[in-house]
C-alpha cells in the first residue's frame, strides 16, 4: 500500500459517517472531494459562508478596524463559499465598503480601479493600496505642520483660503 493510499484511508476515517454518507468505493482524493460536496452539509456550509460574506463590512483602520484581518476573512469566505468568479468577488468587496452617504473614499477609489483588477491577488492589492492612501489623507481635525514655505506675492490669508480639507 502506498503513502497516498494511507493518506486517503486516514482522510476517510476522519469523516463522521453518521452525518455524511460516503460511497463504498473511494479510490482518490478527487472522488472523496466530489462525494463530500454532494452532501447537504456542504451546501449548508457554502450558504452560511455566502451569508457571512454578504454581511461582512470593512471598518477603516482610523475607526478601529483591522485591514489584514478583514482581507483574510474576505478571502476565506470567498473560498469557502466557492465564489471563484472575479466579478462576483468584486461585487462582494464593493458591498462591504463603508457607505456613509456624504464621503465614500474607499468606494469611489474602488470604482475607479475596478476595471483593471484581473485576479483575486489584484483585488487584494488594489484594496490595500486604497486603504494605505486613505490613511495618509488630511482630514478635518488633522494637525498639519508646514515648514519652509516660501510665499511670494501672496498674503497669508490667500494661502489659507486655497487649502481644501476633506470632511470626516
Amino acid at each position: 500500500m502506498s503513502d497516498y493510499d494511507h493518506y486517503l484511508i486516514d482522510a476517510i476515517s476522519l469523516i463522521d459517517t453518521t452525518i455524511i454518507s460516503l460511497p463504498a468505493e473511494i479510490n482518490s482524493f478527487e472522488e472523496l472531494s466530489a462525494a463530500l460536496k454532494e452532501d447537504i452539509s456542504f451546501t449548508v456550509f457554502k450558504r452560511t459562508n455566502k451569508g457571512l460574506l454578504r454581511s461582512l463590512k470593512y471598518i477603516p483602520e482610523r475607526e478601529g478596524g483591522n485591514t489584514s484581518k478583514f482581507i483574510s476573512n474576505f478571502c476565506k469566505l470567498c473560498y469557502n463559499a466557492e465564489i471563484n468568479d472575479l466579478k462576483e468577488q468584486k461585487n462582494y468587496l464593493c458591498n462591504s465598503l463603508p457607505n456613509n452617504g456624504y464621503y465614500n473614499y474607499h468606494l469611489e477609489e474602488f470604482f475607479k480601479r475596478k476595471e483593471k483588477i484581473e485576479s483575486m491577488n489584484d483585488l487584494v492589492k488594489e484594496f490595500t493600496e486604497i486603504v494605505t492612501e486613505e490613511l495618509s489623507l488630511i482630514r478635518k481635525g488633522s494637525i498639519v505642520a508646514l515648514k519652509h514655505i516660501a510665499v511670494i506675492n501672496q498674503s497669508y490669508d490667500r494661502l489659507i483660503t486655497d487649502l481644501e480639507f476633506i470632511p470626516d
